[in-house]
């Protein structure tokens, strides 16, 4: 996609999503994702390459003659009708039997636990209430494709959870192939079959949820999913050998001895304890410094100063007690397993 100026917006996007299956697209602001949705939606044309759903091409067919139901931040609801009118406009827009509508419309705001709520006016609903009337307007036609463009963005953080779990649920329930664009790591991590990680207007990454947390393809996925630090060094035998000191570590087969490398850990794969004895089954131990500490509630996350090999690494503990046992300034031990320092190329996207 060029909109003009020499760069491109979207580099040879492509991917292919099942019936049935909830995709979300995640990427930083810039990224693509956006565009890529707009593309699906019809609002923008491919500059090359064409768009399938349904194993038929959508290029030619105009938005509103898509089978595709949307779900944007602004919700755009009509604050003039009433709740079951808003979720009823798309039907009749469409020209669905006119004594079909209010029991149609009935069972989609049961769907979205909004039964008896239909005579109410837009204003007299929450932000959460107001995100399950467009749900069910998107839904209620019965789309072939469902698109979300960060439509939970603008909620506070604990309704947005909420939120999160609604759209699995009801999605689930109803199977209905669905299409998400967000920011939010937490937020792709719940609610999606599958997940695509955008940079750049490119595919950096496309898996299950759990492959891509655990087994991410690049750095820069590594980095934009969970903490995670990074070690800079060159391959050993053992794994990555940082500024002398030797690091167990898991490397790809094709990254050979002696190359530049480079190591990334997630904070919850390190271990955290006063004395190496605490480390038993990790393959590296080093001694470091706390350089700060920040409770987050059900755990802490800590700065790691490791003066041998000169890094910083960022860690989180578990504290059940309720207590914090490590503070700024005490001198501490950290390991991890070899398997869970992941090794890229140096010069792999980072």
């Amino acid at each position: 996609m060029d909109f003009g100026t020499g760069a491109l917006a979207v580099k040879n996007a492509g991917f292919a999503l099942e019936q049935g299956r909830f995709l979300t697209i995640l990427g930083p602001s810039g990224s693509g994702k956006t565009t890529l949705l707009r593309m699906i939606a019809g609002f923008e044309a491919p500059s090359r390459g064409e768009i399938l759903i349904g194993g038929k091409r959508s290029d030619a067919v105009a938005p509103h003659r898509r089978s595709i139901g949307m779900v944007f931040q602004k919700l755009a609801l009509f604050p003039h009708m009433t709740v079951a009118e808003n979720v009823a406009f798309p039907l009749k827009m469409r020209r669905f039997d006119p004594k079909t509508i209010p029991a149609r419309v009935e069972r989609y705001l049961d769907l979205v636990r909004l039964s008896g709520f239909g005579n109410r006016r837009v204003h007299e609903l929450s932000g959460g209430q107001q995100q399950r009337v467009a749900i069910a307007r998107a839904l209620v036609f019965e789309p072939d494709l469902l698109l979300l463009d960060e439509p939970l963005a603008a909620l506070d953080r604990k309704l947005r959870e909420e939120m999160q779990l609604e759209f699995r649920r009801i999605q689930k329930e109803l199977g209905v192939t669905t299409i998400n664009v967000t920011h939010d790591q937490r937020e792709a991590l719940v609610v999606s079959d599958e997940i695509i990680v955008m940079d750049q207007g490119q595919i950096r990454q496309h898996a299950a949820p759990v492959e891509m947390y655990r087994r991410p393809a690049n750095p820069f996925v590594a980095h934009f999913i969970g903490v995670t630090s990074f070690l800079e060094g060159r391959r050993s035998a053992r794994g990555l050998e940082v500024n002398g000191i030797d690091c167990a570590g898991a490397a790809p087969a094709d990254l050979a001895p002696g190359l530049p490398a480079l190591g990334a850990i997630r904070a919850e794969q390190i271990r955290l304890a006063h004395k190496a004895g605490a480390l038993a089954g990790c393959d590296t131990i080093l001694e470091g410094r706390i350089r700060d500490v920040v409770f987050e509630g059900e755990r802490l996350l800590c700065f790691v100063t490791v003066p041998a090999p000169g890094v910083e690494v960022q860690i989180y503990h578990h504290d059940p007690e309720g207590q914090a046992p490590f503070e700024p300034g005490a001198q501490v031990v950290l390991g991890w397993k070899a398997a869970d320092l992941l090794l890229f190329p140096r010069d792999s996207q980072h």
